[in-house]
């Protein structure tokens, strides 16, 4: 599985180009053809991070938002539960580490 496969499956549901999807992965560092790497938590902050721009960009448009509307959802609801999904996208992404995070829980304010 390459990185724009993976993010097709974060972002499952939402239509767009491969292009699109393509600009959003480079913007966050990722060539899409490479290979998804999975133990790296890098890769993972990365892809769950372009998948916040992509729900960003349907929020910050509402001509987009009414081509993913349902029969049983309105655009407020529609909007409500995308807003609520970038919340918790944003929440999670600063609760994850990567691969240089230092495990400790303190740093040096001053040195030698």
């Amino acid at each position: 599985m390459n990185n724009l496969q993976r993010l097709q499956l974060e972002t499952k549901g939402i239509e767009l180009d491969q292009q699109e999807l393509t600009v959003y992965l480079e913007e966050c560092g990722l060539k899409p053809f490479d290979d998804y790497n999975a133990q790296s938590a890098t890769n993972k902050k990365k892809i769950f991070q372009s998948a916040l721009a992509v729900l960003e960009s349907i929020a910050n448009n509402p001509q987009t938002m009414k081509n993913y509307t349902e029969e049983n959802m309105s655009v407020n609801d529609f909007h409500s539960n995308l807003m609520n999904r970038i919340d918790n996208l944003e929440r999670k992404i600063r609760q994850m580490a990567t691969d240089e995070t230092n495990d400790s829980n303190f740093f040096m304010l001053f040195a030698d």
